[in-house]
C-alpha cells in the first residue's frame, strides 16, 4: 500500500491547528492519524500535536497487531490515553484551559483496516461499492439529521455546522467509534479534516481519487480545491491507496 499526507493553514486562519501523520511500528504496519485542533487561542493546535505526537510515540513501539480485535483494543487503549494527557495539560496550564481535538487513527494492514474517531474529521472509502463515509460526525448537525429535524442538505450551511458534540481532551473520559474494513486491491481510504469535507463535495472527492493521478497530485487538488472554495479553515489529510505491487508485509 501507499499512503500521502498533506496539511494547509487555507487562506483564512492565521494558524493551522490541523496536526497529520503517518508512522509504522516494528512491523511495518502503518498508522494514519488526521487530528483538528478546537479551541482558536485555547491551543488547539497543542491538542492536535500532542495527539499526533503521542500516537506516533505509541505505534513506533509497537510489535504488530495479528487481528482487528487487537487493532481495535490498542486504538482505544491508547487514544484514551492520550485523551487523559491533554486533558490533564489543560488543567495544568491555564493558557491550554479547554483545548481539545477531533480524531480519526486507521491502522492499515495488508489484511484490513481498524478506524477509530471522535468529532466530525471523517474516513472515506473509495471500493467495488462506490464511494461512501464510513465514519459519523460526532456533531450536533448531524444529530439533527438524525433525528429529523433537518435534511442533510440544509445541515451544509446550518449556522452552527462547527459544533461538535465529542472531542479529544475536553472531558476526563472520552468515547470513541470503532469500525474494520477489509480493503481489496485498488481500494483507496481519504482521511480528512472538515476543512476538506465541508468544502469539497462527495462527487468531487470521488472524482479526483478515482482518477490517474498519483496520490501525491490528487491530495494537492483536493487541497487547492477546498482553497478555490474559500479556505476558511484548516485543511488537512491523507490518502491510503492499497495496492498489491508495494505491500511489504
Amino acid at each position: 500500500m501507499n499512503s500521502f499526507f498533506l496539511t494547509n493553514r487555507g487562506r483564512v486562519r492565521q494558524i493551522n491547528e490541523d496536526s497529520c501523520g503517518v508512522f509504522f511500528n516494528k512491523s511495518g504496519q502503518m498508522l494514519a492519524v488526521v487530528a483538528d485542533g478546537m479551541g482558536g487561542h485555547l491551543a488547539g493546535d497543542v491538542a492536535s500535536s500532542m495527539t499526533t505526537s503521542q500516537l506516533q510515540k505509541y505505534w513506533e513501539e509497537n510489535d504488530k497487531v495479528e487481528t482487528s480485535d487487537s487493532a481495535e483494543k490498542w486504538l482505544k487503549e491508547h487514544i484514551s490515553k492520550v485523551n487523559t494527557n491533554i486533558y490533564s495539560h489543560s488543567k495544568d496550564n491555564s493558557e491550554c484551559k479547554g483545548m481539545g481535538t477531533t480524531i480519526v487513527a486507521a491502522i492499515c494492514t495488508s489484511l484490513f483496516s481498524t478506524i477509530a474517531h471522535i468529532g466530525d474529521s471523517r474516513c472515506y472509502v473509495l471500493n467495488g461499492n462506490g464511494f461512501q463515509q464510513i465514519t459519523e460526525d460526532h456533531s450536533l448537525v448531524n444529530e439533527l439529521v438524525r433525528s429529523g429535524h433537518i435534511t442533510k442538505e440544509d445541515a451544509e450551511h446550518h449556522p452552527r455546522r462547527n459544533v461538535v458534540l465529542r472531542a479529544l481532551g475536553t472531558e476526563s473520559h472520552v468515547e470513541m467509534d470503532t469500525k474494520t474494513l477489509i480493503l481489496e486491491d485498488g481500494d483507496k481510504l481519504l482521511i480528512c479534516s472538515d476543512g476538506l469535507s465541508n468544502k469539497v463535495s462527495e462527487g468531487e472527492l470521488k472524482e479526483i481519487l478515482e482518477n490517474k493521478e498519483s496520490i501525491e497530485q490528487k491530495a494537492e487538488r483536493l487541497i487547492q480545491l477546498a482553497n478555490n472554495y474559500g479556505g476558511e479553515d484548516n485543511i488537512t489529510l491523507i490518502i491510503v491507496d492499497y495496492t498489491s505491487e508495494s505491500e511489504g508485509e
